[in-house]
C-alpha cells in the first residue's frame, strides 16, 4: 500500500503506522512528498491550515513573486502561464493545491501536530489529539511561523495602529494618516511603496542591504544567478557565509523607493505615545506602524534534543541529529535556493535520498539560529 493510493487517504486510524510523516503541506511538503510517492513509500503530510498552500493566501493581496514562473515550479509540474511573467500570491496557492491534487498527496488538512517525541518504537506525533507513528519526521513548516516584533513596540500609545507584515493586506485597512514600514527587507520596501500612493510613508532600514536589479542586460536576474550557480553556494562556502548576514532586495533600493515618495530613515529604536524615535536621534510622530521585521521558526512543540546550548537548530543538510528526524525548507538550510519556491526540489531529493538509505549522512555539522529573522517575501523563498 503507497501513501498516494490507500484506501486510508484522508482517514488517520491510530493504529496506522507510516514510513514517514511530513509536517506542513506548504512548497516543501509537497517536493518531499512527490519523491516519497516515487519511491512508494506509506507517508501522510499534515498540515494545521484547512487549505494547502494557505501561508501564501494570508499575505498581502498585491504580493507578486520576484522569481520568474520558469523558476517557480515544483518537481513534475510546470508552474501555469508565462515562463518570463511574475505569478501573484493567489497563483502560488492556486498551484499548491493542484499540484496536490495531481500527484494524490495524502493530505490531512486541519491537523495540527501539537508536539512530536519519540520512544522505543519510533516517532510519535500527537495530530491534534491523535496519535501518529512513523519511522521518519520531516519538518517541512518553513522559516516563517512566528513574527518579529521589537520590545519597544509596547511604548507606542493605544491609538497607533499597528501590525505586522503578515497582518497586512491592503492600504484600504489602514486608517489615514502617516504610516511608518519598520523593516527593509523586500517586503518593507514592497508594502512601504504600495502605501505611498495614498499616503505619507516613512521606511525604518536597520539591516545591511545588497540591492539588485530584476532584470540586468535584458535577463532576469534569476537568469543570472543560476548561470553562475549563485544558487547553489552552500551555507559553508564563503560566498554563503557572506550572503547570509545581509538582506538581498530584488527590484528595490533606497533610491527606488525615495523616486515612490517614500521618505527613508535610519533604524527605529525607541517608541513613547504616537512618537518613534530613530537611531539618528530624529522622531517622527504616526498613525500606523506595520512591522516588516521577520520572524522566527518556532519549534517549541518538538521535544526532542534539537537545539545547542546556543538555541541553534542543530543539523547538516536538514539531517539533524536526532536519528530519522529531517528539517526541509528552511532559509540557508544548504543553499541560498533552500526555501525558494522553485528550487527546494534540491534539498527534498537529498532528505529522500537519505531516507531510502541510498546516500551516507553528511559529515560535520551546520548550525541555524532559531530566531529567524528574515523579512523578505516569501516569493524570494
Amino acid at each position: 500500500m503507497t501513501g498516494t493510493k490507500t484506501e486510508e487517504k484522508g482517514i488517520i486510524k491510530d493504529d496506522m503506522r507510516y514510513d514517514v510523516a511530513v509536517v506542513g503541506a506548504g512548497q516543501a511538503g509537497l517536493a518531499i512528498g512527490h519523491a516519497l510517492a516515487e519511491q512508494e513509500k506509506r507517508f501522510v503530510i499534515l498540515e494545521a491550515a484547512d487549505s494547502v498552500g494557505s501561508a501564501w493566501r494570508n499575505r498581502w493581496d498585491s504580493l507578486v513573486l520576484f522569481t520568474p514562473r520558469r523558476y517557480d515550479a515544483l518537481p513534475g509540474l510546470a508552474f501555469p502561464g508565462d515562463p518570463n511573467g511574475y505569478p501573484t500570491r493567489d497563483e502560488v496557492a492556486v498551484y499548491l493545491e493542484q499540484y496536490a491534487e495531481h500527484f494524490e498527496l495524502p493530505i490531512e488538512l486541519s491537523t495540527p501536530v501539537r508536539s512530536l517525541s519519540k520512544d522505543a518504537d519510533g516517532f510519535v506525533l500527537d495530530a491534534n489529539g491523535r496519535a501518529i507513528r512513523a519511522d521518519a519526521v520531516v519538518v517541512a513548516t518553513g522559516p516563517f511561523q512566528a513574527p518579529i516584533v521589537p520590545a519597544f513596540a509596547r511604548g507606542l500609545a493605544a491609538e497607533v495602529v499597528q501590525t505586522h507584515s503578515a497582518g497586512y493586506r491592503r492600504p484600504a485597512d489602514l486608517p489615514e494618516g502617516r504610516v511608518l514600514v519598520v523593516g527593509g527587507g523586500n517586503t518593507g520596501f514592497q508594502i512601504a511603496k504600495e502605501l505611498a500612493d495614498s499616503r505619507e510613508v516613512h521606511l525604518a532600514i536597520g539591516s545591511r542591504q545588497t540591492p539588485l536589479p530584476q532584470r540586468l542586460l535584458g535577463r532576469d536576474l534569476f537568469w543570472w544567478l543560476t548561470k553562475l550557480g549563485l544558487l547553489s553556494k552552500t551555507v559553508d562556502s564563503r560566498i554563503g557565509r557572506r550572503a547570509q548576514g545581509r538582506d538581498t532586495l530584488i527590484g528595490s533600493s533606497p533610491r527606488d523607493a525615495k523616486r515612490h515618495r517614500v521618505v527613508v530613515r535610519p533604524r527605529a529604536v525607541a517608541a513613547d505615545g504616537r512618537t518613534v524615535r530613530f537611531a539618528d536621534g530624529s522622531e517622527l510622530e504616526v498613525a500606523t506602524v506595520i512591522w516588516a521585521t521577520g520572524y522566527r521558526a518556532d519549534h517549541s512543540w518538538i521535544e526532542l534534543p534539537i537545539q545547542g546550548d546556543d538555541g541553534r537548530l542543530r543539523h547538516r543538510r536538514g539531517v539533524s541529529e536526532v536519528p530519522g528526524l529531517y528539517f526541509l525548507g528552511l532559509s540557508w538550510r544548504h543553499t541560498r535556493g533552500s526555501a525558494l519556491l522553485g528550487f527546494v526540489a534540491d534539498d527534498a531529493a537529498f532528505i529522500a535520498g537519505q531516507l531510502d538509505g541510498d546516500r551516507e549522512p553528511p559529515a560535520g555539522r551546520s548550525t541555524v539560529p532559531a530566531p529567524q529573522t528574515a523579512g523578505a517575501t516569501k516569493g524570494a523563498l
